[in-house]
């Protein structure tokens, strides 16, 4: 068996005379998370829906859970399961109604379809509201239902298209949660997102696409080392001393940033507690007030602008 949940070689994809897909490259390993992030018209999507079979691409190769997606469309089918952006549930039957019902599509029999909503509903914390109606479930609530109703037949590889677009942070905590726990369970998954926190935090690997090609493939960590050293971050008090604080910082004057709006100073830290004593020494002695300094990685953000360039579409 391969060590790869999904395999893309060279995959090309054109509308007219333009490349959605320009030589795409991606490796998902099993058993894993792998975030897909890239700016609107990367290429993301188009990538999912040419992984579901929901559209041919028109060179390349693509294998999802072993199986070519053009000569082993229905085995492909058979071993995936999609979540897309918003909710595919029926707002005034319940919750194990609706699970029932998307079993029942799936051919599962009345029994087992009942049993598998039994089961899943448990899994997702959902087993005291299984008879509520859908429109009296929260936000976080419905998310985890409509993941639940992806899962009805036991997927190898799922695929979640920005799954948490719309919820509020305890809604999107509890999605993640539940998408640790199928992972920890052997499921794949693919992850497409525009919160790069959602990304840091559930991803094992990551690969950035733009315009139809991965720009860079690695884990969070792998990916934040790219853009260099650590940083030191300083908050001043007094807004009129910012750029007489900026002088002062332990690196050359064109490194360092400043965020006159947050009174906020940022520099390069290559050798993280040296700059960070000399930074505290430096403000000391000019009488400068810090109201914070802190020792921090770069973020993902920042990983998103420098590969590619763009201006960050997160939300």
């Amino acid at each position: 068996m391969s060590s790869e949940a999904i395999l893309v070689e060279g995959a090309l994809k054109r509308y007219g005379g333009k490349n959605a897909l320009d030589g795409l490259d991606l490796a998902v390993g099993r058993g894993t998370v792998h975030g897909l992030l890239g700016p609107n018209g990367a290429g993301k999507t188009t990538t999912v829906r040419i992984l579901a079979t929901l559209l041919r691409h028109d060179e390349g190769l693509v294998r999802v859970a072993g199986h070519d997606v053009r000569t082993g469309a229905r085995e492909v089918r058979r071993r995936i399961g999609l979540l897309g952006q918003y909710a595919a549930l029926d707002e005034e039957l319940g919750g194990r109604q609706n699970l029932e019902m998307f079993g029942r599509l799936h051919h599962l029999g009345a029994r087992r379809a009942g049993a598998r909503a039994d089961e899943l509903l448990e899994r997702f914390g959902l087993a005291d509201t299984g008879r509520r109606p859908v429109r009296q479930y929260s936000g976080g609530m419905r998310r985890r239902l409509d993941l639940a109703a992806s899962l009805i037949t036991g997927p190898e590889v799922l695929f979640l298209d920005e799954p948490t677009t719309g919820l509020d942070p305890r809604g999107r905590t509890e999605v993640w949660e539940a998408v640790r726990s199928l992972v920890g369970g052997g499921t794949t998954v693919l992850l497409t997102t525009q919160y790069l926190e959602e990304a840091d935090r559930l991803a094992d690997r990551i690969s950035v696409v733009d315009r139809g090609r991965v720009v860079a493939d690695g884990t969070p960590d792998q990916l934040k080392a790219r853009v260099g050293a650590d940083r030191v971050d300083v908050v001043v008090r007094d807004a009129a001393r910012l750029d007489e604080a900026a002088g002062l910082l332990p690196v050359e004057r064109a490194e360092v940033t400043v965020d006159a709006d947050r009174r906020r100073l940022s520099a390069p830290a290559a050798d993280r507690m040296a700059v960070l004593a000399e930074t505290v020494r430096a403000l000391g002695a000019a009488g400068i007030e810090a109201e914070d300094i802190a020792l921090r990685r770069p973020t993902l953000d920042e990983v998103f602008l420098h590969l590619t360039g763009r201006e960050k579409e997160a939300a």
